[in-house]
C-alpha cells in the first residue's frame, strides 16, 4: 500500500531548473533509493519533502493525505524528517540537549537536567548507539555527530525519514548499527528515503529505487533485484563508465614531500613518510585510525609537538597554514561545510579568496581578474552551476568539493595537494572527473596524498597505499601489491594488534 506519493515535483532557481515534474511513490515500511549525479535534483528534492523548500508544482501525499506544509516545522508534524548530509546540530550543546532540542523536561520553568540526560540514556542504549549524553556534540567525531542525528530522528518516531549519504562519515560498525536500525524501523512500518552513491548499500538495503538526471526522473524501479548495477550507472549517468578510476602510469621524480618524525596532541605516535613528484599516495584506514589529524599536524592546522615536514628539502614552518600555502603545500579538508567552503559566499569568491594576495597585492579587489579566475576553473572542473556569482551553500556535495579545488588550483606553485575524502558524497561520474584531474596534476609533477576511508578508491587511483590503524602506521603497499584482504587486514585494530604487537 503506497504510504508516500511525490506527484509532479518542480522546483526552479534564478537560472536553473532543479526539479521538472518528479514523481514517485513508496509503500509503508519499505526502504526507497534516491540516486543521480551531483546536480541531479536530490537534495531539492528532499529540501521540498522537508518543508525548507516550496515547490513550484506538483504535490505531496503521505498515508493518502496532501501535505500544504511549507516550513520544516509543518513537515515534522506529518512525521517527515530529513537528515542531511551536512549535519544540523548546535556544536555547543551536549549531546542530550540536541537530541531533545525544543522539548527539554523542565521543574517550575527550570530544565531537569538529571531528566534529561537519564532519559536520553536509556533510549540511547534502546536503540542501540553508544554516546556520551554530557559529550558536547563539537568535542564528536563527523561520525559520531552523524549517529546523533540520526538517533534524533528515530526518538521523534518519524513516519517518513529521508537519509542523506548517511554513512559517508561512520566507521563500518556504526554503518552495521545503522543498518540494523533501518531493519527495525522498516519492520514497525517507517518509510526510509535513503540517498547514496555507493551502489553496494543500495542493494543491500532497498526495495525500491528512484534515479534522478538534471532535475527529471531518469528511472523508476520498483524491485531493487530486478536491475543490475551497469544499467543503474548507465541510467544515473546517461552513459557507460566502464572502469571510473582510470589509472594511469607515470615517472615519479626525486622526493617531494618529506615528513619525519611528526606527532601532536591528536596523533601522539611520532610517524614519517615521504611522496616524490609525479606520486599519487594513498592512506587508508578506518574512521578514527588518525588519516586526517596526521594531514592537518602536517598543513599545521593543529600544533605539532615534534617532527618536521620538508618541502624539496626546505623545512616548512610548523603550526603555520599560511606558511604551508606558501611553500607549495594545500590540504581540501575533510569537512568541507566546516573546514571547506566560505558559506554565504559566492562561487567565484570560495574560488578567488586565496589567490587575491597574488591577482590584488595592494588590497584593491581586482573583480574582473577574479570572475575570469572562477570562470576558467568551473568550466576545467565542470562545476554544474548557472552562474559564478551563485552562493556555494546551494551546490550539491560534489560540486563544493569541485570548487575547493578550483581555489587551490588557481594557487601559484602548488606543490603538493593533500585531498582529504575527495569524493565524500560523490557520484560516480564526478568520481571520475576528479580522478582525471588528480592524474593530470600528478603528470605535471605536484605530489598528491588521497585519504579515504572507501577502499576501492584509494586502491584504484594510488601509486602506492599507506595503511593507518589506532594512529600509526600499520604497513604500507605499491601498486603491484595491492591486496584489499591484506590491506584491510592491517587496518583492522583487533588484527592489526595481532601483527603488529
Amino acid at each position: 500500500m503506497t504510504f508516500l506519493s511525490v506527484q509532479n515535483i518542480s522546483k526552479s532557481y534564478p537560472g536553473v531548473k532543479a526539479l521538472s515534474d518528479v514523481s514517485f511513490s513508496v509503500e509503508k515500511g519499505a526502504v526507497h533509493g534516491l540516486m543521480g549525479e551531483n546536480g541531479a535534483g536530490k537534495s531539492t528534492l528532499i529540501r521540498v519533502l522537508s518543508g525548507d523548500q516550496n515547490a513550484d508544482g506538483g504535490a505531496i501525499y503521505i498515508d493518502g493525505v496532501k501535505q500544504d506544509y511549507t516550513s520544516v516545522r509543518d513537515a515534522f508534524d506529518a512525521g517527515v524528517i530529513v537528515i542531511h548530509q551536512e549535519l544540523q546540530l548546535v556544536p555547543e550543546l551536549t549531546v542530550a540537549e540536541n537530541l531533545w532540542l525544543g522539548r527539554y523536561p523542565s521543574r517550575a520553568g527550570v530544565v531537569d537536567t538529571k531528566q534529561l540526560v537519564a532519559s536520553v540514556s536509556s533510549r540511547l542504549e534502546e536503540i542501540g548507539i553508544d554516546l556520551d549524553p554530557n559529550a558536547k556534540v563539537s568535542s564528536l567525531s563527523l561520525g559520531a555527530r552523524q549517529m546523533v542525528e540520526i538517533a534524533k530522528a528515530v526518538m521523534m518516531e518519524a513516519r517518513v525519514i529521508a537519509l542523506d549519504e548517511p554513512t559517508s562519515s561512520l566507521s563500518s560498525r556504526e554503518s552495521e548499527i545503522l543498518f540494523d536500525l533501518i531493519a527495525r524501523l522498516k519492520a514497525k512500518g517507517t518509510v526510509i528515503l535513503y540517498v547514496s552513491h555507493r551502489l553496494e548499500e543500495i542493494f543491500h538495503l532497498c526495495d525500491s529505487l528512484t534515479l534522478l538526471r538534471d532535475g527529471r526522473l531518469a528511472a523508476h524501479h520498483p524491485k531493487i533485484a530486478d536491475v543490475s548495477r551497469e544499467q543503474i550507472i548507465a541510467e544515473m549517468v546517461g552513459r557507460e563508465l566502464g572502469n571510473i578510476w582510470r589509472w594511469r602510469g607515470r615517472t615519479l621524480g626525486p622526493t617531494r614531500l618529506e615528513v619525519s618524525g611528526i606527532y601532536g596532541s591528536t596523533l601522539p605516535q611520532p610517524s614519517g613518510f615521504s611522496v616524490r613528484q609525479g606520486e599519487i599516495l594513498g592512506f587508508f584506514g578506518l574512521i578514527g585510525a588518525g588519516r586526517s589529524e596526521m594531514m592537518r599536524l602536517i598543513y599545521g592546522a593543529d600544533k605539532r609537538h615534534g617532527g618536521k615536514v620538508t618541502i624539496d628539502g626546505v623545512d616548512v614552518l610548523p603550526d603555520n597554514p599560511r606558511a604551508s600555502i606558501n611553500a607549495g603545500l594545500v590540504l581540501c579538508p575533510e569537512d568541507r561545510k566546516h573546514d571547506g567552503i566560505i558559506q554565504g559566499r559566492s562561487i567565484e569568491e570560495n574560488i578567488a579568496i586565496s589567490s587575491r594576495r597574488h591577482i590584488s597585492p595592494f588590497g584593491l579587489l581586482q573583480l574582473r581578474k577574479e570572475a575570469a579566475l572562477a570562470d576558467r576553473f568551473i568550466d576545467r572542473l565542470k562545476v554544474r552551476t548557472p552562474s559564478r556569482r551563485q552562493d556555494i551553500v546551494n551546490l550539491s556535495g560534489g560540486n563544493q568539493q569541485k570548487v575547493i579545488l578550483g581555489r587551490w588550483l588557481s594557487e601559484q606553485g602548488v606543490k603538493v595537494l593533500i585531498v582529504d575524502e575527495p569524493t565524500r558524497g560523490v557520484d560516480v561520474g564526478a568520481k571520475s572527473e576528479i580522478c582525471d584531474i588528480l592524474y593530470e596534476l600528478a603528470e605535471g609533477g605536484m605530489a598528491i596524498v588521497v585519504v579515504s576511508s572507501e577502499l576501492p578508491e584509494v586502491m584504484g587511483i594510488s601509486d602506492r597505499i599507506i595503511v593507518m590503524c589506532e594512529g600509526r602506521l600499520a604497513g604500507e603497499f605499491t601498486r603491484d601489491a595491492f591486496q584489499e584482504s591484506e590491506i584491510l587486514t592491517l587496518a583492522l585494530p583487533d588484527k592489526n594488534a595481532a601483527k603488529n604487537p
